[in-house]
């Protein structure tokens, strides 16, 4: 199966799943309303993980991000594709994660209902090719001034961007 064909799970507007199923591509195509995932990656320092995403990305091609996430598969819980998210994108594993809630978003590329967490990990990055072209671990205070010099993906700033101003 490639990844266009993967089912997802199309999600309400009460943030959980309707019990439809659509195709990938087609929840792409349409900008179906679904579920995802964001996982903010510290070390034992405080930095986060920064990442640009690959060029062949079908949604913010090229743009930085401070979170690892996607979309959730049909049938999958949220904390369990978090961590399958984190593992795919950088390789990240044996760590819990902990919830940093739940929220919405919507934009003429996507929509939908997101689960955030963030965790602690000091292990090494392994990039996935076909997702991240660079990255690298920044200060609460670098990764800031980023936000006004590199194009981010808007929904990890606009979802987390409470967080991120807390953070320390």
């Amino acid at each position: 199966m490639t990844p266009a064909d993967e089912p997802v799970a199309l999600y309400g507007a009460d943030g959980r799943p309707t019990g439809e199923v659509a195709p990938r591509a087609e929840v792409r195509a349409r900008n179906l309303r679904h579920a995802a995932t964001l996982v903010v990656v510290r070390n034992s320092r405080g930095e986060i993980y920064v990442h640009r995403r690959t060029d062949t990305k079908d949604v913010f091609p090229g743009r930085h991000d401070f979170a690892a996430g996607g979309v959730l598969q049909a049938g999958e819980i949220p904390y369990d594709a978090a961590v399958r998210e984190a593992f795919e994108e950088l390789g990240v594993h044996g760590v819990e994660l902990t919830p940093l809630g739940e929220a919405d978003y919507a934009d003429e590329h996507t929509a939908y209902h997101a689960f955030a967490y963030t965790c602690v990990y000091d292990g090494p990055i392994t990039w996935q090719p076909e997702e991240v072209a660079w990255g690298a671990w920044v200060s609460v205070a670098r990764l800031r001034e980023m936000l006004g010099e590199e194009e981010f993906v808007p929904d990890t700033v606009a979802l987390l961007a409470d967080w991120l101003s807390a953070a320390g």
